[in-house]
């Protein structure tokens, strides 16, 4: 269950973080309520996550796959620049992630 709890911990903090640009500086009050909940919801369940997971297995996930999907998105949807050391860097992040996801069940 903790694995089904990150997983939802990190699609809410992807989402939050694609639609923070909506959100204007926080001037936007729908966008910034959406954002905050979203936030919120993701911190609730890497907490719960980590009745289970060890926090430096659980945090790199987090961290790597919301990093990756987060700039994917930015590329794919939101229209940022794409460059071979971008699409680099994301192989780079899941591949350590990997590693120590690897390390942490051993």
């Amino acid at each position: 269950m903790a694995w089904f709890f990150l997983f939802v911990a990190i699609s809410a903090e992807v989402l939050a973080t694609s639609l923070l640009p909506r959100t204007e500086g926080f001037r936007r009050p729908v966008p910034t309520a959406a954002v905050l909940g979203l936030y919120s919801v993701a911190l609730y369940l890497l907490s719960k996550t980590l009745r289970t997971l060890d926090v430096g297995v659980a945090y790199a996930v987090w961290a790597g796959v919301g990093t990756a999907a987060v700039a994917a998105i930015g590329m794919l949807i939101l229209h940022e620049p794409r460059s071979a050391s971008k699409v680099l860097g994301i192989g780079l992040v899941v591949a350590g992630v990997v590693a120590l996801n690897v390390g942490g069940l051993a």
